[in-house]
């Protein structure tokens, strides 16, 4: 049986209800102990690329060029395998996604999602 998906911010307390938390950010969360964080997998390869990041962050203005940017590297042979390894945990249990990004809904985090969900 499949859980949901979730979201939820580095720094806000695991929880049982989180099921498997999968840190989603290429960077650790700064502050965040390994122990405090509680994951269960960090699949760096579904992470913006670090160009991608540091584009996002010059050009906040501008989501539909991120999400379009971010989608082609999600088509990798190696983002679609950790895409894979995170599908096949969400089939078994609950996914929290976890970020340390200030403003969730305009992060990369929505567009991963977006991806998991639909299965490619």
């Amino acid at each position: 049986m499949s859980g949901d998906y979730r979201m939820k911010r580095a720094y806000s307390a695991a929880s049982q209800a989180d099921g498997k938390r999968v840190l989603v950010d290429r960077l650790w969360p700064r502050g965040v102990g390994r122990e405090e964080a509680a994951l269960d997998l960090w699949p760096i390869d579904v992470t913006p690329s670090n160009e991608l990041r540091k584009w996002l962050h010059a050009h906040r203005d501008e989501y539909a060029e991120f999400e379009a940017r971010y989608n082609a590297e999600l088509d990798g042979e190696s983002q679609q395998a950790a895409l894979a390894e995170v599908r096949a945990l969400h089939a078994k249990h609950t996914v929290t996604l976890i970020t340390a990004a200030k403003d969730v809904e305009h992060s990369h985090v929505p567009v991963l999602l977006k991806r998991l969900e639909e299965g490619s």
